[in-house]
């Protein structure tokens, strides 16, 4: 594991993205609200992603565990594809990339778990970090995103 003990304690935020791709019949069921035999998806993708930030550690092996001040999952149906944005933020001496992708990439397998029985068509890609801020490197933006 790095030693980040001579780095200063910043306010650190990171946002990622997952995509995932619906068949028709998930679209409908999304569009009329997302509820499922299992439950709601965008209330247990949701919940699923936060619980995944807070782990992050226990997942990845050479990850520091971080002090969350605050996470946020959402999801939006656009078209045929399930957009997830998760946002972590914390004040420590490293960043908050991996929760953030963390949150989102276990976010989309949960939409996918709930939405199985549906359909097997459904596709997760483009999981990708969008921004982050604090830390030596400052801000930096994915081309064009928020």
């Amino acid at each position: 594991m790095v030693d980040v003990s001579a780095k200063a304690v910043t306010a650190r935020t990171a946002t990622a993205r997952s995509i995932v791709h619906l068949p028709a019949v998930c679209v409908t069921v999304l569009a009329e609200g997302g509820d499922t035999k299992k439950g709601n998806v965008f209330q247990v993708a949701r919940l699923a992603g936060i619980m995944a930030a807070k782990r992050t550690s226990d997942l990845i092996p050479l990850c520091h565990q971080i002090p969350l001040d605050g996470v946020s999952v959402d999801l939006a149906v656009d078209g045929a594809r399930c957009v997830i944005t998760a946002t972590a933020r914390c004040r420590a001496r490293t960043g908050v990339e991996m929760e953030a992708l963390t949150a989102a990439s276990i976010a989309a397998l949960t939409v996918y778990d709930m939405l199985k029985a549906l359909s097997h068509d459904l596709v997760i890609e483009r999981t990708e970090l969008l921004a982050k801020d604090g830390g030596r490197r400052g801000r930096i933006r994915r081309g064009g995103e928020p």
